[in-house]
């Protein structure tokens, strides 16, 4: 290191050094923060994981257009390509179906005496109320039986 002799120009020296430090501490909070940022794994993680996430919805809306489209065109074929009269009888039947449906369902409600309507009104009623229950039971009766099958085959 060399020493630097008194002169004039000494003067503007403490601002110029003043100057430097300022600058040298601002370059320093600078690398402080590059360092804590790179330090910062869970927020490296939490970015990355945005950007996944981001990348994912963008991806799964492109497939979904594709997919829709794909499922247009292939409804827009078999529409083109089936001749009308078979379209024509399809829908001839469907209503045909329909209708025998319908009749079925008066019939039915007309012939069925009140006392059974009702008692079968009370026990949908019950089905509907205790329906978990209900399930849990079913569930576990056939697991039962499995069991029970299952050693009786052994």
């Amino acid at each position: 290191m060399s020493q630097h002799p008194r002169s004039a120009k000494s003067a503007t020296r403490p601002e110029e050094l003043r100057k430097t430090v300022a600058h040298t501490r601002e370059k320093l909070g600078q690398t402080v923060d590059a360092l804590a940022a790179k330090a910062d794994v869970k927020g490296q993680v939490l970015e990355k994981a945005a950007d996944l996430r981001t990348h994912a919805v963008a991806k799964a809306a492109t497939v979904t257009g594709q997919l829709r489209e794909t499922a247009e065109h292939a409804a827009q074929l078999a529409k083109d390509k089936t001749p009308d009269p078979a379209v024509e009888k399809a829908a001839h039947a469907a209503a045909q179906l329909r209708s025998a449906a319908a009749r079925a369902g008066r019939l039915a409600a007309d012939r069925t005496p009140d006392l059974v309507a009702d008692k079968v009104g009370q026990g949908a009623g019950a089905i509907r109320t205790y329906r978990t229950p209900l399930l849990v039971g079913v569930a576990a009766l056939g697991v039962l039986l499995l069991v029970r099958r299952s050693r009786r085959h052994r």
